[in-house]
């Protein structure tokens, strides 16, 4: 879906691509005419889709907190393509985003728009805007354009280690989220929107639910399935988040340091091929020294690169877009160009300037985000801890310089987390299946065998000889979209796990 021409200057948009879409997918008055389905939803047609479009949209009603459930209320908008075959139609599988702070409204050209057709026939898939998120209700923390850079977004420490300018950032979008957010950004946490989702389940008539949730959906859905078990039938789970409960969104940021390192590999072959019209260098072996110079050599001597945010070509802007790239091969001529413009062997992209509408999704995408990563789990609060353990990471992992173990603004959170965060155990039905690229630069393997020992028996898992993040349909494994279309279909799981070789 991203076009191999995006710089680093289009990551600004690109952590609310979906957010995009799904402010654009339910406005008020809806077009079509809203009647109450089996279910009493007023369904509607969604604006702006074609006249033969298959999704309807739709809202449900939900507590702000469940504590309190005749307590203020706030709507979670939801869309649903109902299952092609009625004959064949088993439930609702509900497609459950990554983030924190993704949608999954727009079905047709996001999650469902991958699934093959034995699936479409037995499922009324169904997508929604978690709380807080786009067309549900929003939030924003009001952040200055300067923040929104993704080079502010992840804390990457300055050029010579220093986390100081991190540590003011941290405090700074903690205070304007803390004061600017609401109750509804306090509500929000993985908890909440597992009980968002059983309320869509309820609201759809249906006494149980079936899952496929990707990435930081791997670990609402799992705590869905932990804190409701009886309520679930078919969970798949795709790109799958470390669920240590001591750490939960503290733990994803250390994961790709892991993540990248496995992933490197990929692209320094790929950046070395002889018929690549990108090529960087003459063997694989020299592009990891050629990357991690020509970073040091920004850190020193940034570029100017007018209408960026920042406006420079700097060490961390490309360590950012390697980070960014490393998500999907299609990706890999995004970092390649930049490393060729940082060498002087090609011009700088012209970067795009997003809108008002896009910089409006990135303050609620964040906002999200921030929300669910500081109520979940407490972070540690000593600078000193922090500056630690970034001075030993960038010895032992210079690709990602200490980014994954820095302070984040949930260390200057001034909210207590409402509850403990979830621990995912071994108690339900044998009904989860995990899906999980070997070469995952955001939810590292190493986290995913975490969640799979903490499923037990409960769980399989597919492991597919790939690099990555999204597994199912994304990668073009088809032992891998075999095994997971077989337990969606026929509800038969493999007996034991499963390996996938590449190809």
């Amino acid at each position: 879906m991203t076009k191999p021409t995006r710089t680093i200057a289009a990551a600004v948009t690109a952590a609310a691509a979906l957010a995009v879409t799904a402010l654009s997918a339910l406005p008020a008055g809806a077009a079509g005419t809203a009647a109450p389905g089996r279910d009493g939803l007023a369904w509607a047609a969604c604006p702006d889709a074609p006249a033969d479009s298959p999704q309807r949209c739709a809202e449900v009603t939900v507590p702000l907190d469940y504590a309190d459930p005749n307590g203020p209320r706030i709507t979670l908008a939801v869309s649903r393509i109902t299952a092609a075959d009625p004959g064949l139609r088993r439930g609702v599988l509900l497609a459950v985003p990554g983030g924190p702070g993704g949608s999954s409204l727009d079905l047709v050209h996001g999650m469902a728009g991958h699934l093959p057709q034995s699936v479409r026939d037995r499922y009324d898939v169904v997508g929604f805007d978690p709380r807080g998120v786009g067309r549900s209700t929003p939030v924003s923390c009001g952040l200055d354009t300067a923040d929104l850079s993704m080079v502010k977004v992840r804390p990457w420490p300055a050029a010579d280690g220093s986390i100081d300018g991190n540590l003011a950032t941290a405090r700074r979008v903690a205070e304007t989220c803390a004061r600017n957010g609401g109750p509804v950004l306090r509500s929000i946490s993985t908890a909440n929107e597992a009980r968002d989702m059983d309320s869509v389940r309820r609201a759809l008539g249906e006494r149980r639910l079936s899952v496929w949730g990707v990435s930081y959906g791997t670990y609402a859905g799992a705590v869905y399935a932990t804190m409701l078990p009886e309520r679930t039938d078919r969970i798949v789970l795709d790109s799958n988040d470390d669920p240590d409960p001591t750490r939960v969104g503290r733990g994803w940021l250390d994961n790709y340091g892991r993540g990248v390192e496995d992933r490197f590999p990929d692209f320094a072959a790929w950046a070395s091929a002889p018929d690549n019209p990108d090529r960087v260098a003459d063997t694989p072996e020299e592009v990891r020294p050629l990357f991690l110079d020509l970073a040091a050599r920004l850190d020193r001597a940034p570029l100017p690169w007018e209408g960026a945010n920042p406006a420079e070509l700097n060490g961390n802007v490309l360590r950012e877009t390697l980070l960014e790239s490393m998500y999907a091969d299609a990706k890999f001529p995004v970092l390649a160009r930049l490393m060729l413009a940082g060498l002087g062997r090609a011009p700088l992209p012209v970067p795009p300037k997003p809108g008002e509408r896009e910089l409006q999704a990135v303050q609620n995408t964040l906002a999200v985000s921030v929300g669910t990563l500081c109520n979940d789990v407490k972070w540690p609060t000593d600078p000193a801890g922090y500056t630690k353990a970034v001075t030993a990471d960038r010895a032992a992992r210079p690709l990602t310089a200490g980014l994954p173990v820095n302070v984040m603004p949930c260390a200057f959170w001034p909210f207590a987390p409402a509850e403990p965060p979830v621990r995912v155990t071994d108690r339900g039905p044998a009904n989860v299946l995990l899906t999980q690229n070997l070469r995952d630069p955001a939810t590292p393997y190493a986290g995913a065998l975490k969640l799979r020992a903490a499923f037990g028996d409960r769980a399989r898992m597919v492991a597919v000889d790939s690099g990555g993040h999204d597994v199912y349909r994304a990668n073009g494994n088809a032992c891998g979209d075999q095994v997971v279309t077989d337990y969606l279909v026929t509800g038969r799981r493999p007996v034991r796990d499963v390996f996938c070789p590449a190809g």
